[in-house]
This record gives structure tokens, sequence and C-alpha cells, in this order.
């Protein structure tokens, strides 16, 4: 698993700042279910000054989301709106001490997050990078203009970090061509050139027994339960076979209209943590072929 610093993991299981916030006049949200990670951004401000003067999330994603999310609340709060659209991703992991390399993108996501709040604030039209440019990674949903912002924001050299900080090309890396290019044509912008060689070579796999593989499984669905129970729901692991999860949804999240949108969200942390394809599907469907058989 991923090494985390001791105030990661305090903010991960004392997250501060989480729910909504009550009369709050900015919402920013970023992300989807389906793509793993989500993040709701509320900041009550004040009119008079533009003071944010109570910061809330509501974030559906991994440990370092979470963390990251409670660390940005905490960083903007008494802050003049202006001076909180200074924080960068990197001041996030900061604050942290420090995330994974692989969870940068974690940071990315809350500073897109205040972005999209400050815009909605002032009235302004904020359009989430997927409209605005040519979709390079489809397993997560990235598109040109994210990958060049992050890579000029945080100074990034290789397919690798890229990864790191948006997601792009951690899935079937069908995508790496296009980051290279985009790597290219930026690094030569700045008198640079890219170095293909300097890809880290892709970590040996250790094929884990069935044992280890259910125990890592339950590991990710553990990681997703307290955003679940906080809307009175949750799930539970009933069977695994091969490369097909079952699931069962249960409280509010059994029967809800949005019960497929959060089996593709847990799908695609599965995907994520696992490094291999994962089909996540709901138990009553393995029931019913059962009774068929």
């Amino acid at each position: 698993m991923w090494d985390y610093s001791e105030k990661v993991q305090e903010h991960f299981f004392n997250p501060r700042n989480a729910g909504a916030v009550e009369e709050a006049n900015a919402v920013g949200d970023v992300g989807s279910l389906s793509c793993g990670d989500a993040l709701r951004l509320t900041l009550k401000v004040d009119p008079e000054t533009e003071t944010i003067l109570e910061a809330g999330f509501q974030t559906f994603g991994c440990g370092s989301a979470i963390a990251s999310s409670s660390a940005l609340t905490e960083i903007i709060k008494g802050k003049k709106l202006d001076e909180a659209l200074v924080v960068s991703n990197q001041d996030i992991a900061d604050y942290l001490d420090g995330l994974p390399p692989e969870k940068m993108h974690c940071s990315v996501m809350g500073r897109e997050a205040l972005q999209a709040a400050v815009a909605n604030y002032r009235g302004e039209e904020w359009k989430d990078d997927h409209e605005e440019g040519a979709l390079i990674c489809k397993c997560f949903a990235v598109d040109a203009v994210m990958i060049e912002d992050v890579v000029r924001a945080n100074g990034l050299r290789t397919v690798e970090e890229v990864t790191h900080y948006t997601k792009a090309g951690g899935g079937c890396s069908a995508c790496h061509e296009g980051i290279e290019e985009i790597l290219t044509t930026v690094l030569t912008e700045q008198g640079e050139a890219f170095n293909a060689s300097a890809k880290a070579a892709p970590p040996k796999k250790t094929k884990l027994t069935n044992l280890q593989r259910i125990r890592r499984i339950e590991t990710v669905l553990e990681s997703l339960r307290p955003q679940l129970q906080a809307d009175h729901g949750d799930v539970e692991l009933v069977d695994v076979e091969g490369n097909t999860v079952y699931v069962n949804m249960t409280g509010a999240c059994s029967g809800c209209q949005m019960a497929g949108m959060t089996l593709n969200g847990i799908q695609q942390r599965l995907v994520e943590e696992m490094g291999e394809f994962i089909k996540v599907v709901p138990a009553s469907a393995m029931q019913k072929m059962a009774a068929a058989g």
C-alpha cells in the first residue's frame, strides 16, 4: 500500500470540515463517480470583504482524496477569495507533509474545486477541462487542456508523472502516445526536449494469491465506506470470481437511483488500486444466474 504521512492519516481518519456548509453561497463540483473521484466544495463567503468564513467538503474517493479535501478547507478558511485562488495543489500536498506520487491527482482535484466554487460565487461560468479539450484518456476522462495545465503548473517531465497528477494513462495505457505528444509540445515551448527514455520502467507485478486479492479488494471497499455511510448507505463484499466482484449495496444505497453510478465509481477505484480490470456487479445478478442455471 501507499506510504502515507502521519498528517495524511490524521486528516483521513479525522477529517476537518466534512459535510456541506449551511447557507453556503459558493459551490464547486469536480470529478465524477464514474471516474472514481468526486468532490463538492461549499463555502460561506462574506459578501462585503470576500473572506471565506466557512468551508466544507463532500468527497467520494480514496484516503488521499479525503485528506486533501480536509487540508484544502483548513488552508483557505479566513482567506479572501483572491488569496485562496493562489493556493496550488502543491500547497495542499505540502500541508499534509507530502502525498505519495501516485496520489498527487487528489490535490489537483482540490485546486479545481476551489476554482469552480469561486467562479460560482462570482456568477462566472466555470467549465471543467473535460468540456474544453480533446479527450486524451478515456479511462479517466482526462483531456488535453487539463494535462497541459498540470504539466506547466508542476513542472512535469514524464508520462509517469502525468499519470500521478491526473490519473491519465493509469488504466489501459492506450493514451501514453497522446501524453507524450503533449509533453513534447509543452517542453519545447519551454526550450527543453522531451526524453521518452526518462519514463520509469513499469514495476514488476507480483501475482497475488486469491486470498491476497480478496483482502486487497476488501481494503479498497473499506476506504470507500465512510463516504457511503455519510449518506446512510453502505457496501459489502459478497464474492469474487476471477475479475468479477459481487457486492451488496445496503441502506440508502439499496434501490437508489444513483446506485449504478456508485457501482461505477467503486469499479473505477478497484481498477486503479488493483492495477487490473475489475468488474463490479450487484450480488442480485449472481443470484439470478444461479437460479436460472
